[in-house]
């Protein structure tokens, strides 16, 4: 079927939660109210719904291919990129001072969003360039941005990020690359990348490789680690595309799903060392590559809530077409279509809700990291980029995790026919399950939420949240409907469970680890839990109003209704989530190793 952009529920994010108005009034979002963020996701959709939707089947039967080092896309996706590099899409979000657009995250996400539900495969290449980009936005020298970042920016070339090495996985202290130092202030970089998406293709003039490796001396471990500029073809003097570097495609992985994404294994050296150029100081190559990541992270998080909703879509359409069975309550005389059946209805609102809440709390995430950036007082900008820190791990990690439940529901609606591949509901599942591991796991996003995030602050920035949603909760408790109050009640619940985790992560971390991380993924899921939740009681709040006015009825009531099931059968599940946290710690590590 189809892909059809969510705008109204984007829009509705962006205007009522994320409060667009209130980031064009920052310098340099001025003209970014809500008449050009409806302009632009429209165009958007546009894009994604008649471009790159069509070509996501088609990228699953036939993958990126590799022959001699050359690797060559699916059909079709080279000419839907220079499309996309075209429209300016790639520098939608990116300082104008370099050609891009210069618009706020809170737009931008929205338009990455349905390019992933289009096409995930697709994607992940503007993915990656988009933490090249930040990333020397931040630590790159003016000859680095003078020369990389227009070409980044517009898309006529495209970026890596190379981290990950044979015997290093997610230990980047194991990392071996090497750099050495040359007289010229450049260094030779030697080594084996692999796992690098978009690392080799043919869709752009050029590659900028961002790449982790030590310098010859550089001290063990983490610190040690320095981050380079390697690319593909060299650049002169002009601008102009020089000498092939010495880094090559040696193959790419045949993978369970985002099979028309090439997932490269580079190798560099072979033929003398390839050119490199240092980004920022030696040795702080990781903190550099924190900017990709968490750049990455975030839109990886993105990307589980628009392949849920692709599978969503997909399971409506199909159990509104599929006739099965009678219903349970005799409501109709014969076999009905299945959508009627209530199961089907827990399955599809379950979908619907789980993806509506990551939505949200995805676009106030984004909103938050807008403020960050650009709003005057330092101090507003200190307790934005404290809440969009904290909440990155979230969006990535229970984003991901519900998007593996919410397509495993949809090959359940369609039933035997979602196990066919030819139905196209089980792609959705196989190209989900990649968001749960790379740009770091599950695991380690909840290690970064409980050291980083908690235990460092002595969990203050979570307990400020806690605040914020019990005013929340006073504010549905006294709305006066009967939806609300049992929202407040359920979004009660989950703070003060939260707020118990809160305290049993910050006070045991150093004395109890084995303990505290041994929860650190539940911790995760009941976070972002009740994160999604505390959106979905703020997006009820809206829709209430809204209703009372006669203001689109059926969408606001819709909205309601979400926001309820959300509370009475997600939102529900954070008590049990405390307790095996705070109380179940002992039984995780228990049985002995050889019992295994």
């Amino acid at each position: 079927m189809s892909y059809i952009a969510p705008v109204k529920d984007m829009m509705f994010n962006i205007e009522h939660l994320a409060n667009i108005e209130q980031i064009a009034l920052l310098p340099g979002f001025e003209d970014a109210g809500l008449d050009t963020a409806l302009a632009v996701l429209e165009e958007s959709a546009k894009f994604s719904e008649g471009v790159l939707s069509p070509l996501n089947w088609e990228g699953d039967k036939n993958p990126s291919s590799w022959k001699d080092g050359v690797v060559t896309a699916t059909p079709g996706f080279k000419e839907a990129f220079k499309q996309f590099t075209d429209g300016g899409w790639q520098g939608l979000q990116h300082p104008t001072a370099f050609g891009g657009q210069g618009l706020p995250k809170t737009i931008g996400a929205a338009c990455g969003e349905m390019v992933n539900s289009a096409n995930m495969s697709f994607a992940l290449c503007p993915l990656l360039s988009d933490g090249a980009i930040e990333a020397l936005l931040t630590a790159g020298s003016d000859a680095l941005k003078a020369t990389y970042l227009e070409n980044l920016v517009s898309g006529k070339w495209t970026g890596t990020m190379n981290l990950t090495e044979p015997q290093a996985g997610s230990d980047l202290a194991a990392v071996r690359s090497r750099a050495e130092p040359q007289a010229d202030g450049t260094y030779k970089v030697f080594g084996t990348k692999i796992y690098i998406t978009w690392g080799e293709h043919d869709m752009a003039e050029n590659i900028v490789h961002l790449v982790l490796a030590r310098v010859t001396g550089a001290p063990e471990g983490v610190k040690g680690i320095s981050l380079f500029v390697v690319p593909k073809f060299m650049v002169n003097k002009d601008g102009s595309l020089g000498a092939r570097n010495d880094v090559h495609c040696v193959s790419i992985e045949h993978k369970m799903g985002i099979k028309a994404s090439p997932t490269a294994v580079l190798q560099y050296g072979d033929h003398g060392g390839a050119a490199g150029y240092l980004v920022g100081q030696e040795n702080r190559g990781l903190e550099y590559m924190f900017i990709m990541m968490n750049a990455a992270r975030y839109g990886v998080g993105v990307q589980g809530i628009a392949i849920a909703e692709r599978a969503y879509q997909k399971a409506v359409q199909f159990s509104k077409d599929r006739v099965q069975s009678r219903p349970v309550d005799s409501s109709m005389p014969a076999a009905a279509p299945i959508i009627h059946h209530p199961d089907v209805r827990r399955m599809l609102m379950t979908m619907r809700a789980y993806t509506e809440g990551c939505r949200a709390m995805a676009s106030v995430g984004a909103s938050a990291f807008d403020a960050a950036h650009h709003h005057p007082d330092a101090e507003v900008r200190k307790q934005n980029q404290a809440f969009y820190e904290y909440l990155v791990p979230l969006i990535k990690g229970y984003s991901t995790e519900m998007s593996l439940e919410v397509t495993s529901l949809g090959i359940q609606v369609h039933g035997g026919m979602g196990f066919i591949e030819e139905t196209g509901a089980a792609q959705y599942y196989r190209d989900a399950k990649i968001l749960t591991i790379y740009e770091g796991t599950t695991a380690i996003q909840a290690n970064d939420l409980v050291g980083r995030k908690t235990a460092r602050d002595g969990g203050q920035t979570a307990k400020g949240i806690a605040a914020q949603i019990e005013t929340t909760e006073a504010e549905l408790a006294v709305s006066g409907s009967a939806h609300a109050r049992a929202v407040a009640q359920r979004l009660k619940a989950a703070r003060l469970a939260f707020v118990d985790v809160v305290e049993f992560v910050a006070g045991n971390t150093k004395a109890s680890p084995n303990a505290v991380f041994a929860g650190s993924v539940p911790y995760l899921m009941l976070a972002g839990n009740l994160m999604a939740g505390w959106q979905l009681g703020r997006a009820l709040l809206v829709a209430e109003k809204q209703i009372a006015t006669g203001t689109d009825v059926p969408f606001m009531q819709a909205k309601v209704t979400t926001a309820r099931f959300y509370a009475d059968h997600l939102l529900s599940k954070a008590g049990g989530l405390r307790d095996s946290i705070v109380e179940g710690a002992d039984s995780v590590t228990a049985l002995a190793l050889d019992a295994f």
